[in-house]
């Protein structure tokens, strides 16, 4: 048995070197992806006029591969409380997948075009900002019961409602109600660019989930017409297209999704 310490020590030693190693070279590929994440927030964060560094998210393991081969696999930028001209703060989000950085470097310069192998691209305003816009101050906005019910959530891939029948709940005061009722409220979009957001009440709710208040007849088209609205200025990062609206949480949010285009940093940010 005493002849087998040495071997014993060896092997634990030898152990010992590999798990140094490995764990040097993962923190190492750690450190470097949360640098480059920093240093694109700041890059972002100037290239857009943000009042400060949005979040950042280079997702993918092992990074420094995706560096060296000049590929990123996907980026996620976020940024909240972003100043608007119409509707005071939005957020704004984009996912990219499949960026070339060759044109660029590991760290992504401002001005370097971003060729994308697909964008998904979004804007969110909360029901705080949608309910001031509107008059409304205590508006709550909601998906449709039939979403949130439905056992597939109803939604697309990034949490997204359907457009028809959402839920606004709040005190219809210039309609002379004093109560909060609740209004099923349809999205659309329309303009040349596609970027004024259409509100279209369509009719009383009242029973489970909503604020189970009737309308007076006579107060119907009153309300229905508080409800009612456009929200001009919209548009998402990068300029792309909107592709769907609804709610996701309390939220309304826009997306658009584009494939094979060339971005560069200062088209995060569109208004």
């Amino acid at each position: 048995m005493g002849n087998n310490v040495p071997v014993r020590r060896l092997v634990v030693g030898f152990v010992a070197a590999v798990a140094a190693l490995v764990v040097g070279a993962v923190g190492t590929d750690f450190g470097a992806a949360i640098y480059a994440e920093y240093r694109l927030a700041r890059t972002v964060r100037s290239a857009a006029s943000l009042n400060w560094d949005p979040w950042v998210a280079i997702l993918g393991f092992p990074f420094i591969p995706q560096a060296r081969d000049h590929m990123y696999d996907e980026i996620e930028i976020r940024a909240n409380g972003v100043e608007h001209p119409v509707v005071g703060k939005v957020s704004l989000e984009t996912t990219l997948h499949g960026v070339d950085i060759s044109e660029s470097s590991w760290l992504i310069r401002e001005d370097a075009p971003l060729p994308v192998g697909k964008l998904e691209s979004r804007i969110i305003i909360d029901s705080t900002h949608v309910g001031r816009y509107m008059g409304i101050d205590d508006l709550l906005v909601e998906a449709p019961s039939r979403d949130t019910n439905d056992a597939t959530g109803g939604t697309t891939e990034s949490g997204i409602s359907s457009s028809k029948g959402l839920v606004f709940t709040g005190t219809p005061k210039a309609s002379g109600l004093d109560k909060r009722v609740s209004v099923a409220v349809d999205l659309s979009l329309e303009g040349p660019d596609q970027s004024t957001l259409v509100l279209t009440a369509t009719g009383i709710l009242t029973g489970p989930n909503t604020a189970d208040e009737p309308v007076p007849d006579d107060k119907t088209a009153a309300v229905l017409a508080e409800f009612s609205n456009t929200i001009p200025g919209q548009r998402l990062p990068f300029g792309v297209a909107p592709t769907s609206q609804g709610a996701r949480g309390s939220d309304i949010i826009i997306e658009g999704i584009a494939e094979g285009v060339t971005i560069d940093l200062a088209g995060f940010r569109q208004t």
